[in-house]
């Protein structure tokens, strides 16, 4: 089975795709359809998968989970009736509005980070969590002792700014060491031996494989809910209005 290409990796706004099916089978009590494509965004990266159907003809596969394996995507659902045959031209639907709700949390996160950056403070980015039931950024961060409602004030008022710009977003796919000339931080784990993937708003990059807007202008208001500082981590949790 050969590794299934991402088509969301290129074009982030693609909810539908046509595919072929490589191999239906029954893992762990679930129904897995692997493709030799996909639209459908595996969990990871803090973002949350995608769910949708796919389809050919009157059969039917109702996508209720996505996960990332060994360089395949796993549909994770159920059949309503009959199922694919291995190599069958099938139709991937993507749910556009699951999509276009988890891609906003996602670009509102990236927007968070950008307001840190040109606030100056020096947080290393960790954990991001961007599902709807409470997004949040985690940095390794030393706040020198500033109150953190006045930190919370600042950072508002630059994401609103921000904002204002209504930025187009932009991917590339670059070396490690052009990666580094474009973006603040860059994971130690990514690999060196092929090319990775950098979101650009502005001339701000983020090494991610998610989904994200086109310009900011679709995300919306973001503010800052809360900031948690524990030991050394400092978890600033936002939300979109």
């Amino acid at each position: 089975m050969s590794n299934t290409k991402l088509l969301y990796m290129e074009d982030m706004q693609a909810f539908e795709c046509e595919a072929y099916v490589e191999k239906v089978e029954d893992k762990d009590g679930k129904t897995v359809v692997y493709l030799d494509q996909t639209v459908f965004y595996p969990q990871g990266g803090g973002q949350p998968y995608d769910t949708g159907t796919i389809s050919s003809g009157d059969i039917k596969f109702v996508v209720e989970e996505v996960r990332y394996a060994e360089g395949e995507v796993l549909h994770i659902g159920r059949f309503e009736h009959v199922r694919f045959m291995e190599g069958e031209q099938v139709r991937c639907t993507v749910d556009a509005e699951r999509r276009l709700l988890n891609t906003r949390l996602h670009s509102a996160g990236h927007v968070l980070d950008m307001a840190v950056n040109e606030l100056g403070y020096d947080w290393k980015p960790g954990k991001g969590y961007h599902f709807p039931d409470g997004p949040y950024v985690e940095y390794q961060a030393d706040l020198k002792g500033e109150p953190v409602e006045a930190i919370i004030a600042k950072l508002d008022e630059k994401i609103s700014e921000i904002l204002t710009r209504d930025i187009k977003t932009e991917i590339r796919f670059v070396t490690l060491e052009e990666m580094a000339s474009l973006c603040r931080h860059v994971p130690e784990y990514l690999p060196k031996d092929k090319p990775s993937r950098v979101v650009l708003y502005g001339n701000f990059g983020v090494p991610c494989g998610g989904t994200h807007v086109s310009q900011f202008g679709d995300i919306g208001g973001v503010r800052v809910r809360k900031m948690k500082d524990k030991d050394g981590t400092l978890r600033v949790s936002y939300e979109m209005f």
